[in-house]
């Protein structure tokens, strides 16, 4: 059985119902090594609905700076009727200042139908700061500013008008840290609240957080949760969406 036939059985014996949280190797030795996730669920009969999700992570690291590269996508549908699409796309580079502090800059695209959004793209730029680096736990601070800007689907009440786009200033704040909790089992968690500069107590805040057990040096089980909270989303939208997903990832080192 080939590798993609593997991984199509494997998430469907799962039951994958959301984006695979696919976790690539760090080692500081200039070499780019990469994660791919893929989940999906079929039914049919008395209950009629499809789910497939994909997605990436890349790193390359030196004892210098070090570029991270991640993206996934969802779509799913449920007797005919789409039920989610959404995608996200992102990037950022590190650059270490001294031994323990380092400056950053990102770029981060999302899309989400469900949630009216045809793109939000951010810009980011700050300083960071290693709390801890061991080989088996890091654990990093970070914090700076940001420019948002938003497209709609549809033209929503935003701040008080009607708006087809929204963009604005904001900080960004955020720790992201990663854990080797035994040969086989590691977990990493990365949490971003963004506090809108244009009209105070308004923010956007993500949190993620993968757990992932090997099943052989090139695959692995994956567990992953997210949650995002918009504190203005806009006139019968909820603020917060979480997700709980399952899924199995392959590892190209």
């Amino acid at each position: 059985m080939n590798i993609v036939s593997t991984l199509v059985t494997a998430a469907l014996t799962l039951g994958a119902i959301g984006v695979v949280q696919a976790q690539a190797t760090v080692k500081p030795d200039g070499q780019w090594r990469a994660a791919f996730g893929l989940g999906a669920s079929m039914s049919s009969g008395n209950s009629k609905g499809n789910n497939l999700s994909l997605s990436g992570d890349g790193v390359r690291a030196t004892t210098q700076d070090k570029v991270s590269l991640y993206g996934s996508g969802q779509y799913a549908s449920s007797a005919g009727t789409t039920t989610a699409e959404q995608m996200r796309l992102g990037g950022r580079y590190d650059r270490n200042v001294s031994t323990d502090l380092f400056a950053f800059g990102g770029l981060d695209l999302d899309r989400n139908k469900f949630a009216n959004l045809q793109l939000r793209s951010r810009l980011s730029g700050g300083l960071g700061y290693h709390v801890l680096k061991a080989p088996d736990t890091t654990f990093d601070l970070f914090g700076g500013l940001s420019f948002t800007a938003d497209k709609y689907i549809d033209p929503m009440v935003v701040d008080s008008r009607s708006r087809s786009s929204y963009s604005y200033a904001g900080l960004l704040l955020g720790e992201e840290s990663t854990h080797k909790l035994s040969d086989t089992t590691s977990f990493k968690q990365h949490l971003v609240l963004v506090p809108n500069l244009k009209n105070g107590g308004e923010y956007l805040a993500n949190w993620d957080a993968g757990l992932g057990v090997s099943m052989s040096k090139s695959m692995s089980l994956n567990v992953g949760f997210s949650l995002a909270r918009n504190s203005d989303p806009g006139f019968g939208r909820k603020t917060t969406d979480t997700l709980l997903t399952t899924g199995v990832s392959v590892k190209l080192d």
